[in-house]
């Protein structure tokens, strides 16, 4: 199932091509968010026909953004700008070639007032590539 195909994520996340690392959100809870993406050979996270370490931290991180921003459609508050105020235990475990099909999920450990603490990971079929704690902060609202 797809909750938000590549084209609808446009209106929730800021990122714009080439710089999207998510293809679908494919659930999301109150808690955990799921995206797919597959990485295409003009991706420019890619290296020798790899993915790089930076491909699967912004796949992570855009993955939080989704499910922030989805939140707040479904609950008719405003879409906020994330940033990415601190990375925490990082393990890459494998980089994936070009072709591969990811699935990341993030869950939400902490939250405090717009500082959100989510932790990440990226798996290829059952293989686990890449795992983080990630600390988001997010912009206020212009008023």
């Amino acid at each position: 199932m797809i909750l938000l195909s590549k084209d609808q994520l446009a209106s929730i996340l800021p990122q714009r091509p080439p710089f999207v690392m998510i293809d679908a959100l494919v659930a999301d809870d109150p808690v955990s968010t799921e995206t797919s993406f597959e990485i295409l050979p003009s991706n420019i996270l890619t290296q020798n026909g790899k993915a790089t370490a930076a491909l699967l931290v912004e796949n992570i991180a855009q993955t939080a953004a989704a499910g922030a921003g989805y939140k707040a459609l479904h609950g008719n508050g405003p879409v906020l700008v994330g940033f990415i105020g601190a990375i925490k235990n990082l393990e890459i475990h494998s980089l994936p070639e070009v072709g591969a099909q990811l699935k990341t999920t993030t869950r939400q450990v902490n939250a405090v007032f717009n500082v959100s603490i989510v932790e990440g990971t990226v798996y290829r079929d059952d293989q686990l590539l890449a795992s983080c704690e990630m600390k988001i902060f997010l912009q206020e609202p212009k008023s």
